[in-house]
C-alpha cells in the first residue's frame, strides 16, 4: 500500500474518534499495552513531559517543544487531532515523520491490528512512541488525547505532568461535573512525579491537590508562581503578543488566552531546569517568537487573509468560545461575519447562547461523519436570535462570508477544530 492507501485502510478499519465520536473511545489501556508489548515497550525508552487539560494543551505542548528544540534537545512532539496531514501528530524537531514511516509501520503490524483491534488513536500512540524510541529523542512532549486516566498516552512515566485547566468538554465520556472531569484529567499525575496545574480553579483545585498528595507528587499552580507574567501590549491582537515577564517576550501566537499557556510553559521550564535541562532566557525568547515555524502549529487565532480580515480559531467549547469572543472584541471592525460549524455529539446550546446576535452567520457542516448538518445548526441558532444562511460546505460558507464582507468588516471562522482544518 502507498501512503494514501495506508491512510484509507486506517480510517476504514480502525474506529476514529474525530470522525465517529464516542464509539471509538476505549475505556481501558488494554489495547495500547498489547501494541506496545509487541513493539518491545518503546514508552520506557525516552524521557517525556505529559500535557493534559481541556483547553490550551496543544499550544502549551508546541511552545514547550519549540523551547526544547532551540535549546538543542532532539525533541519529539505528539499531538492530536491533525488539521491537514495525519503526520502532523508525530514530529521530531518540528518535522513531520515521513510517509514511508507510516506505510512501513502499518504494513509490519497489520496482522497485529486485526488481532488486537485497536482504535485509530491507540495505533497512533503506538506509532509515535515507536518512532520516538527508534529516533532516540532526548525528550518527547506528549499531549493527552481525551481525558487522562484512561487515555492511551497514559502509559508513560514522564519527568513532569502538566494539566492546563478544566472546562466543559466531552461530558458524555468524562462526566457531567467539573469535579468528575478534573478527576479523569488528574489520572495523569504519577507517583513522585511533579505536576504543574496551569490555572487555579477554586472549585476543583482540591481534586488535584488530593491526587498529588496520594501520589507523593509535588504540585505547583502556574497561575500562582508566575503571577507577574502579563500582557504588556499587543499589536492589534493580531500578529503576536508582547508579554511582560522577568524578560520581555514576543509570542507569535496572538490570542490573548495564550497568556495562561505561557505561564504554564515558563513554570515547566523552571521544573526542567531542576531536572538538569539547560534552557536559557535566550532560548525561551528565540523559541516563542517562532513557535509556528518551529513546530507547525496552526489554527490558534490565525490570520487567513487581510482583505477582508479573516481569522480562524479552534476554540469550540464554552471556555474556548469565551476566549474567542474576548479576542474578537479587541479587533476594530464594522460588521462581524461568523462562519460556524459544529459536531453532532455535543450540546451546542451553551455555545450558541454565548454568540453575538448582531453578527451575520454562515452555517456549515465540517466534512466528517460527526459533522452536524448546517440546517440543524441554523434552526437551533435561530432560537438564540442568531441569523444567517446554511451552506453546503465550509468552503462555500467562507466564500459567501468573504464576498459579503466590506473592507472594514471581520470574517471569523470557527466553532469546531474540523471547520478550521478545512480553511488553514
Amino acid at each position: 500500500m502507498n501512503y494514501q492507501q495506508t491512510l484509507d485502510y486506517l480510517y476504514t478499519q480502525l474506529p476514529v474518534f474525530t470522525r465517529v465520536g464516542a464509539s471509538a473511545y476505549k475505556e481501558d489501556l488494554t489495547n495500547t499495552i498489547a501494541l506496545l508489548n509487541i513493539l518491545d515497550n518503546p514508552e520506557h525508552k525516552f524521557k517525556s513531559v505529559h500535557v493534559g487539560g481541556t483547553n490550551g494543551k496543544g499550544s502549551t505542548s508546541h511552545m514547550l517543544a519549540a523551547i526544547l528544540q532551540v535549546a538543542g534537545y532532539k525533541t519529539g512532539l505528539y499531538t492530536s487531532p491533525h488539521l491537514k496531514d495525519f503526520r502532523e501528530r508525530i514530529r521530531i524537531n518540528g518535522a513531520m515523520i515521513s510517509q514511508q514511516t507510516v506505510v512501513d509501520f502499518v504494513a509490519d503490524h497489520k496482522s497485529d491490528f486485526e488481532r488486537i483491534q485497536p482504535s485509530f488513536f491507540e495505533m497512533t500512540v503506538a506509532l509515535a512512541f515507536d518512532v520516538f524510541a527508534k529516533e532516540q529523542v532526548d525528550i518527547a512532549i506528549v499531549e493527552v488525547g481525551l481525558g487522562g486516566r484512561l487515555d492511551s498516552t497514559n502509559v508513560i512515566n514522564p519527568l513532569l505532568s502538566i494539566i492546563t485547566n478544566i472546562g466543559w468538554d466531552h461530558m458524555n465520556l468524562l462526566g457531567d461535573t467539573l469535579q468528575k472531569i478534573a478527576t479523569e484529567k488528574a489520572g495523569i499525575i504519577k507517583p513522585s512525579t511533579p505536576v504543574i496545574i496551569g490555572e487555579y480553579q477554586p472549585e476543583i483545585a482540591d481534586v488535584f491537590i488530593n491526587k498529588a498528595k496520594q501520589q507523593n507528587a509535588g504540585i505547583v499552580f502556574a497561575s500562582d508562581v508566575k503571577s507577574e507574567v502579563k500582557i504588556q501590549k499587543s499589536k492589534e491582537h493580531l500578529e503576536f503578543l508582547e508579554i511582560e515577564a522577568p524578560q520581555n517576550l514576543q509570542l507569535d501566537l496572538a490570542g490573548t488566552y495564550q497568556l495562561n499557556n505561557v505561564r504554564t510553559v515558563l513554570t515547566a521550564v523552571d521544573e526542567l531546569h531542576k531536572q538538569g535541562f539547560t534552557i536559557t532566557n535566550e532560548h525561551i525568547t528565540t523559541a516563542l517568537k517562532q513557535v509556528k515555524t518551529l513546530t507547525g502549529l496552526h489554527g490558534r487565532w490565525e490570520i487567513l487573509s487581510r482583505n477582508p480580515l479573516t481569522i480562524c480559531d479552534t476554540g469550540h467549547n464554552p471556555e474556548g468560545i469565551t476566549e474567542v469572543l474576548k479576542n474578537i472584541a479587541l479587533v476594530n471592525y464594522d460588521q462581524l461575519h461568523f462562519v460556524i460549524g459544529m459536531v453532532n455529539d455535543k450540546d451546542i446550546s451553551k455555545v450558541l447562547s454565548m454568540l453575538p446576535t448582531n453578527a451575520i452567520y454562515y452555517f456549515c457542516r465540517p466534512d466528517i461523519p460527526r459533522g452536524l448538518e448546517a440546517e440543524s445548526i441554523r434552526e437551533k441558532a435561530a432560537s438564540f436570535g442568531l441569523h444567517g444562511k446554511a451552506y453546503g460546505s465550509v468552503k462555500a460558507a467562507l466564500q459567501a462570508a468573504r464576498a459579503n464582507a466590506a473592507d472594514k468588516d471581520l470574517v471569523f471562522v470557527g466553532g469546531s477544530t474540523f471547520v478550521v482544518a478545512e480553511v488553514v
